[in-house]
């Protein structure tokens, strides 16, 4: 496993609609493996493809809190089939947007199906935490931040934060 640099905004790969993945093999499932190393050492809770560069329909997330069992998910080819009617309003980061946060409505509970890293076909029903994580990455694979949720003054604002971070780092 290695761990893989973060793609920060406002990179243009962050805003692309990723393709699914066609077949699953050793390469996509390390690319799952390092994905999660990266996510466990930025620290986040999720992480999807295109932050790590790479343009196939992946996430993976982990919303265990310290002192809990990992539960992490690996999912290929995600796809919310149910969300409830209910929204609840959090407050949101990313690893691609450091030190940036902002409150989002995304719905309270969803259904989730994809492909786990063996091909076999899986289904989640998810709430909370888990939800608005497994929405924020869905969101990634097509090309939505969540600042995108944001008015544009705050948007505009952390994107003009991003590139002068991003300056700084050359």
């Amino acid at each position: 496993m290695a761990k893989l640099p973060i793609v920060l905004a406002p990179d243009p790969v962050l805003k692309q609609t990723c393709q699914p993945v066609e077949t699953i093999d050793d390469d996509v499932r390390a690319r799952l493996d390092d994905m999660v190393e990266t996510m466990y050492a930025a620290p986040g809770i999720g992480l999807s493809a295109p932050q790590v560069a790479d343009k196939r329909r992946l996430i993976v997330c982990d919303v265990a809190r310290e002192g809990e069992s990992a539960q992490v998910f690996k999912m290929v080819n995600p796809e919310i089939v149910w969300r409830s009617d209910e929204k609840v309003v959090a407050e949101e980061g990313c690893l691609s947007i450091p030190d940036h946060y902002g409150d989002v409505s995304r719905f309270r509970e969803i259904k989730v199906t994809y492909l786990d890293p063996e091909g076999a076909s899986q289904e989640v029903e998810a709430n909370g935490l888990l939800s608005a994580c497994i929405q924020h990455e869905i969101d990634h694979l097509d090309g939505v931040l969540f600042i995108d949720y944001l008015t544009p003054l705050k948007r505009n604002m952390i994107l003009r934060k991003m590139k002068k971070l991003k300056r700084l780092q050359k």
